[in-house]
C-alpha cells in the first residue's frame, strides 16, 4: 500500500488513526494556497488552513485528496478518485467528486459478503482461459478462505491478508471442501482438475 502526500508545511494539523491503510497517490492538504489569487487583486495574503484528522481503521483508496477542514469517521471506506471536502461520519462507505456516503459499513459488508464468491468464481475461469492451467492457491490472494481446509498451514502472504481475522478464520469452515471443488464450481473442466497433476 501507498504512503500519503502529506501537506507538510503543516504536520502538526494531521492526525491519523491506527491501522489505516492508504492505496497510492492518496493526498493530505492542510492549507490552501488560493489566496495568491488575492494577493494580486487586493493586495492582502489571507491564509488558509485546517486540520486532517483520520480515525482508527480507514481505507482510503487510489488518487484520493482529503482537503483541510475534514474528518474521517474510524471504520470507514473511501473509493479511489475520492475528493474528501467535509466530515465523513464513522462506519461509512464514501466515494466521489466530492465525497458523498454511499452506504454503511454494514450494507456494504453484507453486499461485499454476496459478491465474494462470485466475483472469485470469474476470476479462476479468467486464469484457466488466459493462461490454459489450472489455477493454484497461490493465485488467491485474498480469496483462499473460500477453499483452504481450517488446519492447513498458511503461509506468511496468507497470514498478513487475514491480519487481525486469523483467529475468526480458524474457527470458520470454508465455503467449498476444496480448492477443487471451488474450482468445479467456478466451471472449470471437472476432467481438467483430474487430470492436472498428470500434465
Amino acid at each position: 500500500m501507498g504512503i500519503p502526500m502529506m501537506d507538510l508545511t503543516r504536520p502538526h494539523l494531521i492526525e491519523i488513526g491506527k491501522n489505516c491503510v492508504f492505496s497510492a497517490d492518496v493526498t493530505l492538504l492542510t492549507h490552501g494556497f488560493d489566496f495568491c489569487v488575492m494577493q494580486n487583486v487586493y493586495g492582502e495574503t489571507i491564509g488558509s488552513s485546517g486540520k486532517v484528522v483520520i480515525e482508527d481503521n480507514v481505507f482510503v483508496g487510489a488518487r484520493t485528496v482529503i482537503l483541510k477542514g475534514t474528518r474521517i469517521g474510524k471504520n470507514s471506506i473511501i473509493g479511489a478518485g475520492s475528493v474528501v471536502t467535509h466530515d465523513i461520519p464513522a462506519n461509512s462507505v464514501a466515494a466521489g467528486n466530492p465525497c458523498k456516503v454511499i452506504m454503511t459499513l454494514g450494507q456494504y459488508y453484507e453486499k461485499r459478503k454476496k459478491l465474494y464468491v462470485e466475483e472469485a468464481k470469474a476470476y479462476a475461469l479468467e486464469i484457466y482461459r488466459k493462461t490454459g492451467r489450472i489455477p493454484r492457491r497461490e493465485d488467491f490472494l485474498d480469496e483462499f478462505p473460500i477453499f483452504l481446509d481450517r488446519n492447513e498451514k498458511l503461509d506468511l502472504l496468507e497470514q498478513s491478508q487475514l491480519g487481525s481475522s486469523i483467529t475468526n478464520f480458524r474457527e470458520s469452515k470454508p465455503i467449498f471442501g476444496s480448492l477443487s471443488e471451488f474450482l468445479v464450481a467456478a466451471g472449470i473442466p471437472v476432467d481438467k482438475i483430474e487430470n492436472k497433476g498428470k500434465t
